[in-house]
């Protein structure tokens, strides 16, 4: 159905749009420094779980309606960057109690809300719809048959490299947090920290001019 040539060069592009460094990299590091790594690691999943639904949706038909309605797509836009924002001061809020060596330290949340919370934040991406109606398609060859069926094996490709390189980044800044949980003081303000960092991933989406 697809050729190597196709999953080559779909992989090299998405490698320089998602190996950089931007606005999911900010939400799982400040995961990791607020909540832990298991946490960090479980929105990652969820993260790239939300951003493979994009593209099914991209897929069945949701894409064009998105290219045709500025209003349906400011809507998913501003409700991910409410809940982001939401999140951000959730996070600077707990941050107190990190000092105490509660349960913060460790990782206070269930497994299934931070898959959600990823979930949520992937889905509601605008950066995830554009990469599934602007990136993807680019390589899609009408020739192979059906390209519905291309979009959504082609979208297992930024899948897999958004898990490698998000999981390597949560696991260097959960590492990073073991050693500030040393100190109650240090451990405030990283979690602080890492609660700033899910607020700027908002306000980066909230003033960039993203559009399918």
């Amino acid at each position: 159905m697809i050729s190597l040539t196709q999953i080559g060069a779909t992989a090299l592009a998405c490698v320089v749009l998602i190996a950089i460094p931007g606005p999911s990299v900010m939400f799982v590091v400040g995961r990791a420094l607020t909540y832990g790594r298991r946490n960090a690691v479980l929105s990652v999943l969820g993260n790239a779980i939300g951003c493979y639904l994009a593209g099914v949706a991209v897929a069945c038909g949701l894409g064009p309606l998105l290219e045709r309605s500025d209003l349906l797509f400011q809507i998913i836009k501003w409700a991910g960057i409410a809940y982001l924002l939401w999140l951000g001061v959730q996070a600077f809020r707990k941050a107190g109690s990190a000092s105490e060596a509660s349960p913060a330290i460790t990782g206070s949340r269930s497994g299934w809300e931070a898959v959600r919370t990823g979930i949520i934040v992937g889905v509601t991406n605008p950066k995830s719809f554009v990469l599934f109606t602007a990136v993807v398609p680019q390589f899609i060859n009408p020739a192979a048959g059906d390209t519905t069926l291309q979009i959504l094996l082609l979208g297992l490709i930024p899948l897999f490299i958004g898990l490698v390189t998000d999981t390597t980044w949560a696991l260097l800044a959960s590492r990073a947090r073991i050693w500030l949980a040393r100190s109650p003081r240090r451990m405030t303000t990283v979690a602080r920290g890492g609660g700033v960092s899910i607020l700027g991933v908002g306000v980066s989406l909230a003033l960039s001019d993203t559009r399918p």
